[in-house]
């Protein structure tokens, strides 16, 4: 992917192209690297997003808000998005961490992209920032659920099957690849009582996890008629 295709996924035109390429910059790759451009982008990022749930949300509670936002800004949907508009590519990291697949690490994918909201911020201002941001978010801020959204898979699944007074779910690790710092996860969910197992992947237990349990929340809704909600 080039500089121009990012350009058009976020929506903005750098005026000043240095601070892109420090945005991409992994610290493994030398000393102008994006960690103080992801302070700022962090910064920027929860205020964008603390105001757009503010504005839609207009009843919800002060905790409420927070445990949304605090979803839709953590490292996974970070890495996520970052993934969607294809961040891994541009980024420059060390030769090391490139061998060890760095590039599309989930915490390397997730500083970066806050880093590039960070330079949008510093170069175009708090709009130009705004503007990114609810472009790389789409949907996902603009249809945010408070029923669903604050909850991860498994604690979605976990309540489904308690409220019809079943055992909660198993989780099995089926194997793990890759080399230390780059692991690749497998892991089973089994919910026996319903002849149900799923399997996930990540690069971590937990997003391995968590995958699994999405597969089977998803399973649950369509033989409950389209909705798995407790």
């Amino acid at each position: 992917m080039s500089p121009a295709t990012l350009r058009d996924r976020i929506g903005y035109a750098f005026q000043e192209p240095a601070l892109l390429a420090r945005a991409l910059t992994h610290r493994s790759h030398g000393a102008a690297h994006n960690e103080r451009l992801e302070f700022v982008g962090d910064a920027v990022l929860n205020c964008v997003v603390a105001a757009a749930l503010y504005r839609r949300l207009r009843d919800l509670p002060e905790g409420d808000l927070s445990r949304l936002r605090a979803n839709l800004v953590n490292r996974d949907t970070l890495a996520q998005l970052a993934r969607q508009i294809g961040l891994g590519a541009l980024l420059r990291v060390g030769e090391g961490e490139r061998r060890g697949g760095g590039g599309e690490r989930p915490s390397i994918v997730a500083d970066a992209l806050e880093a590039v909201f960070g330079a949008v911020f510093l170069d175009g201002g708090y709009d130009a920032a705004r503007a990114a941001i609810e472009r790389v978010y789409g949907d996902l801020l603009a249809e945010a659920d408070p029923e669903i959204l604050g909850k991860d898979p498994k604690t979605r699944l976990q309540e489904w099957l308690q409220a019809r007074r079943l055992a909660v779910p198993e989780y099995v690790v089926a194997g793990v690849t890759g080399v230390a710092h780059a692991q690749t996860f497998a892991v089973h969910c089994r919910i026996p009582a319903l002849g149900i197992e799923t399997a996930g992947t990540g690069s971590s237990r937990r997003i391995a996890e968590q995958a699994a349990a999405e597969l089977a929340h998803a399973r649950l809704a369509g033989a409950d008629g389209g909705s798995a909600d407790v």
